[in-house]
């Protein structure tokens, strides 16, 4: 059994037990957070396609706030003197999928 929602704008495929990387949500460690935008519930052959969304609701668990990998900005115009480089990481939070139901 599988699902596809739509979680901060993306949309991730999930089933029970499942730890995946989303945005960071504001949410403390620990805590439980549902989410009802399920898109496609699919059990066995069956498929149900919502529209926009199926009467479903995804319950998880807050693991952990973390920091992706760093990601280098570098410009640069030959012959011009002109350089500028910046960093970025990106904050994600770690759940885990409880159930779906």
């Amino acid at each position: 059994m599988y699902a596809i929602v739509e979680i901060q704008g993306q949309q991730f495929k999930v089933s029970e037990g499942q730890e995946i990387f989303v945005h960071k949500l504001d949410a403390n460690e620990g805590s439980q957070v549902t989410f009802d935008k399920v898109l496609l519930l699919a059990k066995d052959n069956e498929f149900k396609v919502g529209k926009p969304t199926v009467a479903a609701k995804v319950q998880t668990t807050v693991l952990e706030h973390a920091k992706g990998d760093k990601v280098i900005v570098f410009k640069k115009k030959r012959r011009k003197g002109y350089r500028s480089k910046n960093g970025h990481r990106q904050h994600f939070t770690k759940i885990k999928i409880d159930s779906i139901a």
